[in-house]
């Protein structure tokens, strides 16, 4: 039993593993190409993608949608006070590649590699501790 345990959460973390992957490269390849001036709906859409690959590493973990666990619920698992520092560190994030897009873009193809690396980089950041967040819960609901 604890061996197909194991195996369960080797697939869970190879099939989250591999959804940071998926997301960081469409993250970092939707950052690549220059839009002087109209970065800020480039990155609401690349939060929405963000905030899609949560979703699927929940679904990972839980096979249950994200959408479906009420609020309150999730602050409580959470806790307040790493929604407020995770949320601060992830606006922040969002706004400096947001500012250093604009000035990359005026290095041509060569800063526009660096801000696809930036971006890439920032969701898969993020989705490790995301990642790490649900291993932990899952590990605690299955011992």
């Amino acid at each position: 039993m604890e061996n197909q345990n194991s195996n369960k959460l080797g697939k869970k973390r190879l099939d989250a593993a591999l959804a940071i992957a998926t997301y960081a490269v469409g993250s970092g390849t939707a950052s690549a190409a220059p839009t002087p001036g109209g970065e800020l709906p480039r990155q609401l859409l690349l939060t929405a993608s963000d905030i899609l690959m949560y979703t699927r590493i929940w679904k990972t973990y839980f096979e249950e949608d994200l959408s479906e666990k009420n609020v309150v619920e999730i602050l409580t698992e959470l806790g307040l006070v790493s929604i407020v520092g995770a949320g601060a560190a992830y606006i922040a994030g969002k706004a400096t590649t947001a500012a250093l897009k604009e000035l990359t873009n005026l290095l041509g193809p060569l800063g526009w590699g660096f801000t696809a690396a930036i971006a890439g980089s920032f969701s898969a950041l993020f989705g490790a501790m995301w990642t790490l967040y649900c291993d932990n819960l899952y590990l605690q609901q299955n011992p």
